[in-house]
């Protein structure tokens, strides 16, 4: 299993395009926006190259995002916030994200800051719940 600091990543029972759906659909019941999708596999496939199934969810709400940037302007580089469901070369799916208190602690921000965030990711879990 790969890892990386400041990561959570959870098995998905579900294919990489269905993880990401079942995400998208919960957060746009919630009124999260959604900035973006990118198929990395796609796009590699387009210049010839191959991977296994990856895409990326760009997504956000000011409501809870602004007030993180203006604590500090610097956790935009982070925001808006992102999930990869991406198979493993043993066909494994897993779901992969940010760790609030991964940005938490990167950016010093009080817990009334980032606690949006932490309800963000509780949803994001409920997307690979079978």
């Amino acid at each position: 299993m790969f890892t990386a600091d400041g990561l959570i990543t959870k098995p998905s029972p579900y294919s990489v395009s269905e993880t990401l759906d079942r995400l998208e659909t919960l957060l746009l019941a919630k009124d999260v926006t959604i900035f973006a999708r990118i198929d990395h596999a796609s796009e590699a496939a387009r210049v010839g190259l191959s991977m296994p199934p990856t895409q990326l969810l760009i997504f956000g709400n000011p409501k809870g995002g602004t007030p993180i940037m203006l604590t500090n302007p610097l956790s935009a580089i982070d925001l808006p916030l992102k999930a990869l469901a991406w198979q493993s070369s043993t066909g494994a799916v897993s779901l992969s994200w940010t760790d609030p208190h991964f940005l938490q602690q990167r950016f010093v921000l009080p817990e009334d800051v980032i606690a949006p965030l932490e309800s963000l990711s509780t949803l994001i879990e409920q997307a690979i719940s079978p």
